[in-house]
């Protein structure tokens, strides 16, 4: 990858929820921890370190352009994606509708990458295949794209 001229990183808005999630699951198990059981607290750690992964991972969604390629990556830098400059045959900025929502999806003739809000730019490759990203600076990474 060479020197990137666009770079971005977007920050979801529901971890709070998460860490608050996370937060009660303590509070419980010490304080009813007894009373549960093994199975019970282990079932609530596991489904805490769940969380704790989702989080981490679902948290943020960092762009990078450069002259060679379009890379996207969440959180811990996986998942990842790599697409070729040569292979994008068009991009603009579009607005996906709600009911799409966040993470990576299916849509209609390809894929959304997206940790937050409803804008994105809309990638077409060379096999037809689109690919959206999801960006809260969807003027600024389509100019990158145009470079």
């Amino acid at each position: 990858m060479s020197k990137p001229h666009y770079e971005h990183r977007q920050y979801g808005k529901l971890w709070p929820l998460g860490v608050l999630y996370l937060i009660v699951i303590v509070v419980v198990v010490s304080t009813f921890g007894d009373e549960m059981g093994a199975s019970g607290v282990v079932s609530m750690l596991l489904g805490g370190a769940v969380v704790a992964l989702a989080l981490a991972v679902f948290s943020r969604l960092t762009v990078t352009v450069d002259t060679d390629e379009v890379q996207v990556a969440f959180g811990l830098g996986w998942p990842r994606k790599r697409i070729e400059r040569s292979d994008v045959i068009s991009h603009e900025p579009v607005r996906n509708s709600w009911i799409y929502g966040w993470g990576i999806r299916w849509i209609k003739g390809g894929r959304l990458w997206n940790v937050w809000g409803l804008d994105a730019v809309e990638i077409v490759r060379a096999n037809g295949k689109k690919f959206r990203i999801g960006t809260d600076e969807p003027k600024k990474l389509d100019t990158a794209l145009g470079k």
